[in-house]
């Protein structure tokens, strides 16, 4: 049987998680635009009616009040929107008091999350070396309205929290319709080591994050995706 499925957001994300949520056991019963669902007027018990799990993929500023109102009304939320993570907590909050759960991820591509482990990994090492500096780089389509990207920063994050503590420089080019690469190196005067990402589409962001919604059936919390990836198989 079906589960329900809401897309907030109906960008080119949306637009194709709508068209792989069959296959992966999903109904679509709602979906909302930004013109629809202006101050979260469009998010009501009645228009998600039979919806078991809501995707939010919309924009920094509107991503807050969506998902406090989906855990308000006892819905389940995967977000992928970027950008606003300064109100965690608050949005912990309002999930544990209402009993739902919330899986978000500046990415949700399986590939880039164990890139970020990989990423981390490696500068725990350079870390321990101060004859090698890094950097970060990334380029994405000539739309995306980020720069640099959440998974570009959460790269940073990663190399930080590793023990990594000298100067880190990023950046980010945008142009054409390239879906993504993102790219880390560590250079010295005798070598240089690059680690590369690079999506090929935004399938795998789409089939992870509906990966994710299965999951988090029945669960409680708030979870990164990175945090849920050994559980996805």
């Amino acid at each position: 049987m079906s589960r329900g499925l809401a897309i907030i957001g109906c960008g080119k994300m949306g637009r194709l998680i709508e068209q792989l949520a069959p296959e992966c056991g999903f109904d679509v019963r709602a979906k909302f635009t930004r013109a629809d669902n202006l101050h979260v007027a469009g998010i009501t018990s009645e228009s998600l009616r039979g919806v078991d799990v809501a995707l939010e993929f919309t924009s920094p500023d509107a991503a807050p009040d969506n998902l406090r109102r989906l855990a308000s009304l006892g819905i389940n939320a995967i977000c992928g929107t970027t950008g606003w993570f300064e109100h965690l907590p608050s949005i912990r909050e309002a999930t544990s008091a209402a009993g739902t759960a919330l899986v978000y991820s500046p990415n949700f591509s399986i590939g880039v999350n164990v890139f970020f482990q990989t990423v981390a990994r490696a500068a725990s090492f350079f870390a321990k070396y101060p004859e090698y500096e890094a950097w970060g780089w990334e380029i994405h389509h000539s739309t995306k309205k980020d720069a640099p990207s959440g998974t570009l920063k959460k790269l940073a994050e990663e190399i930080r929290a590793s023990g990594y503590g000298r100067t880190l420089t990023l950046t980010a080019n945008r142009a054409g319709a390239h879906p993504g690469t993102h790219e880390i190196g560590f250079d010295s005067a005798g070598d240089t080591i690059t680690l590369r990402h690079t999506a090929r589409s935004r399938e795998g962001f789409a089939r992870g994050a509906l990966q994710a919604a299965r999951w988090v059936a029945g669960k409680r919390g708030v979870f990164e995706f990175r945090e849920i990836l050994g559980e996805l198989a």
